[in-house]
Order: C-alpha cells, then sequence, then structure tokens
C-alpha cells in the first residue's frame, strides 16, 4: 500500500500520487500515459497531471492496479 507521507517530490498536487516504493516498471505510464511519466534520473514514476474525468479516473485507477509494488496511491 503506497504511503502519502513517502510521496516523490514530482507529483503533482492531488488525490493521486506515487511514492519511493516505485521501481520504474513503467505499468502507470502504459496504463495511464496522460497522468503518469517517468523521471528517468531519479528511476521513479510521478503523477503530472491529475484526472478531471470519468475516463481520466479509470486510467489512473487502471494504473494503481498494474503497480507491481503498490507504490500508486489514492488519496481522495
Amino acid at each position: 500500500m503506497a504511503n502519502k507521507k513517502d510521496r516523490v517530490k514530482d507529483n503533482m498536487p492531488g488525490k493521486y500520487y506515487v511514492d519511493s516504493n516505485c521501481i520504474a516498471c513503467s505499468a502507470c505510464v502504459i496504463e495511464a500515459p496522460d497522468h503518469f511519466k517517468m523521471n528517468d534520473d531519479e528511476g521513479h514514476a510521478f503523477v503530472y497531471n491529475q484526472p478531471s474525468s470519468d475516463k481520466a479516473l479509470e486510467a489512473c485507477e487502471n494504473a494503481l492496479a498494474a503497480c507491481p509494488v503498490e507504490a500508486i496511491g489514492n488519496d481522495g
């Protein structure tokens, strides 16, 4: 389970976030490329665009479910 106190600094403020347990597998970027990006220099993903529609929420929930180390959180 993702820890909101351990969010990576790159996350855009909002209910979805990636924490430091991210292993840079890119699953979230594949599931929701309009919302997740990789920080290749630091080796983790981050949320760069919070969802604002039902379709976007579904994509972010799919990314959360696809994360093999549960590094994505939904604080909403």
